[in-house]
């Protein structure tokens, strides 16, 4: 019995492999928008206790920026959605 050979495809070695690391979404700081509609907005989308909120209102403040949500990419695509819905300057990106 005569058999031909078989090709296997073997992928690129620039193929990604890594599991899919977790996706967060970031709130950057505003001229826009009052502190205390930033605090609302935390706790109205992902439910935070108002302490929880005003810290991470806080962080955008201060620091510029604050990861206020993770998950898989699409739920962070979703939540940037939500909160360009409310006006906030919203981003998301692949955690480290």
């Amino acid at each position: 019995m005569n058999t031909a050979p078989v090709e296997v495809e073997r992928p690129e070695s620039a193929t990604d492999v890594r599991p899919d690391l977790p996706w967060v979404t970031i709130v950057w700081n505003d001229p826009v928008n009052l502190m205390s509609y930033v605090t609302y907005v935390f706790q109205t989308v992902f439910g935070y206790p108002k302490a929880k909120a005003k810290k991470l209102m806080l962080d955008v403040h201060h620091k510029g920026r604050a990861a206020v949500s993770s998950g898989t990419r699409e739920e962070m695509e979703r939540d940037v959605e939500v909160l360009h819905g409310y006006g906030l300057w919203a981003t998301l990106q692949q955690d480290r």
